[in-house]
């Protein structure tokens, strides 16, 4: 009757197990609830960036209309911007929504959203635009209202990330007032 008999050893390592393996699967999901909590305030960063030079060149709003085509990952704008107005600052947003505002020590860019896209599209009344930001999500929810990225951020058969599931949207309209009046 002196000591710890194997069973009640056993019972304890198999008790013990359990917590770490509940404990290991707690910090996967944290780990995961940290990077989308980034990718979103990484989105509103440039969500009000883009906001805020269409407000500046309000002359020219309906020039940073994106149309049918997304800024960002897949375009095709320089990585170097030149020039100015509406087109300085389309690439310059298309280069922030692609991470060049970080770089890792091998130089890729780090600093955006996985799969960052940005749209501008017109409302129609000619004085409100709606800005846009997508990009791909960890796990798959609901699939946003939004056209912009719409069937970009499907993953390969037999995952989750399916019809839109994993992409994010985060979008802002942006009022143009008639200043002449």
């Amino acid at each position: 009757m002196r000591g710890v008999s194997l069973i009640e050893v056993l019972v304890t390592m198999v008790i013990l197990a359990i917590g770490l393996l509940g404990l290991a699967g707690l910090q996967v999901r944290l780990q995961s609830s940290e990077l989308e909590s980034y990718q979103r305030a990484q989105a509103l960063i440039l969500l009000e960036d883009m906001a805020n030079r269409l407000s500046t060149n309000r002359t020219n709003a309906a020039a940073y209309v994106t149309a049918a085509s997304s800024l960002g990952a897949g375009d095709s704008q320089p990585a170097s911007c030149t020039g100015n107005g509406q087109s300085f600052d389309a690439c310059q947003w298309s280069n922030a929504l692609k991470g060049a505002s970080e770089q890792s020590s091998s130089s890729t860019n780090v600093g955006a959203m996985i799969g960052a896209r940005g749209c501008v599209e017109d409302l129609g009344t000619g004085d409100q635009y709606i800005i846009t930001v997508v990009w791909q999500g960890m796990t798959p929810i609901s699939a946003p209202a939004s056209n912009c990225g719409t069937g970009l951020y499907d993953s390969d058969s037999g995952t989750n990330c399916i019809n839109d599931l994993c992409r994010r949207t985060m979008s802002t309209i942006v009022r143009i007032a008639n200043l002449a009046s």
